[in-house]
């Protein structure tokens, strides 16, 4: 038996559990090809500019990356219209969590986090010895009176995805107005924007003019969904300048690398790639929900690149039978929605494929 002794908050963490890898899945099976749809990437890949700049990577290569991000955080200036100090880099969104965590998570102090929602928001609270306190969503939506119920004396963080992963749904302006006025300055609020790119609702609203009044607001971002960079890795945080000094002080000293850094300023640069993208979503989204009805599946409205669907069947068991027929989704069971299927939305021919499939899997006749 080891002796090896680790701080006790990682008793009460499981180990993440990422969507298979394609190469998991084909092994796994013995199937050459898998459609994967199950961890919300982009179908369309990413910007032709993205690879123009990796060809130029080769000549830094044995040079340090720039640990300010300078190029980047100068397009993001002027496209945001924010100001320098209020940047932060990460590792992708997953490290700017962490970080958080990290710099203002004392043992026994509360993260309020809307359920189901990113998992990694447990995670992180669990690792620094903190308190979850879950809040139920209502009709498949965060609400902000439900969470400002919740708010006491050892609240510190409260974690707000938006749009929600996985339902997709948003919580609106005028929500949230009322919501922000009435929490104390002390607890941070992070507004975790991943899917920001697809909403398309009209109440949605711009939370990077926010900062500058709300000084305990970070707003997250990524360039792992539209721009089609997840495999690079690198995200981004909007806040006030005290916020970024503190995180700074624990972040690590080169933590995005030269391709990410060169990728992420080359997708900023071509708006018209983000525009398909983005054209390819509401077709998607649509076609799902023409046929979910016709199917007479419930489903809920999705701002994001996904969509959830009840199927009415043990989820786990219905995705084991797509991925036998070779499409990888995500089953619902791990957020608690046990009929239900997450489905990444693809390319126009990838999603008549999966209602192609499901119908078959569901033996749904019309």
């Amino acid at each position: 038996m080891s002796e090896l002794k680790y701080r006790e908050a990682l008793d009460s963490i499981l180990n993440y559990k990422p969507a298979k890898s394609l190469q998991e899945i084909q092994d796994e099976l013995g199937i050459d090809k898998i459609l994967k749809l199950s961890a919300n990437e982009n179908a369309m890949g990413c910007s032709p500019l993205v690879y123009k700049a990796l060809q130029k990577l080769p000549e830094e290569i044995n040079l340090y990356p720039d640990f300010y991000c300078t190029k980047l955080r100068e397009k993001l200036i002027k496209t945001l219209n924010v100001k320098e100090e209020q940047l932060i880099f990460g590792n992708g969104s997953f490290e700017l969590i962490s970080l958080l965590a990290q710099a203002f998570i004392n043992s026994g102090e509360e993260s309020i986090i809307p359920e189901p929602s990113f998992g990694w928001y447990k995670t992180v609270t669990l690792a620094m010895n903190g308190v979850i306190k879950s809040i139920p969503l209502r009709n498949h939506k965060i609400d902000l009176k439900d969470v400002l119920n919740q708010v006491n004396d050892k609240t510190k963080i409260i974690w707000l995805c938006n749009p929600n992963n996985p339902t997709g749904t948003i919580f609106e302006k005028q929500e949230f107005e009322k919501f922000i006025e009435n929490i104390p300055t002390r607890i941070i609020l992070v507004l975790d924007e991943a899917y920001i790119d697809f909403v398309s609702s009209d109440e949605y609203f711009d939370t990077t003019k926010l900062v500058d009044k709300y000084k305990n607001i970070i707003s997250l971002r990524t360039f792992s969904k539209v721009y089609g960079l997840a495999s690079l890795r690198i995200g981004y945080g909007i806040a006030d300048k005290e916020i970024i000094d503190i995180i700074n002080k624990i972040r690590l000293p080169i933590n995005v690398n030269a391709a990410a850094q060169a990728a992420a300023l080359a997708s900023l640069n071509d708006e018209n790639f983000k525009k398909s993208c983005i054209e390819n979503n509401k077709e998607g989204k649509e076609y799902y929900y023409k046929s979910f009805s016709e199917m007479g599946l419930e489903y809920i409205p999705t701002e994001t690149n996904f969509i959830m669907v009840n199927v009415l069947k043990d989820s786990m068991k219905v995705t084991d039978e797509l991925l036998r027929k070779g499409i990888s989704l995500r089953a619902g069971t791990e957020f608690g929605m046990n009929t239900w299927l997450r489905i990444t939305i693809g390319k126009i021919e990838e999603n008549i494929l999966v209602i192609e499939k499901l119908k078959q899997v569901l033996n749904y006749k019309k």
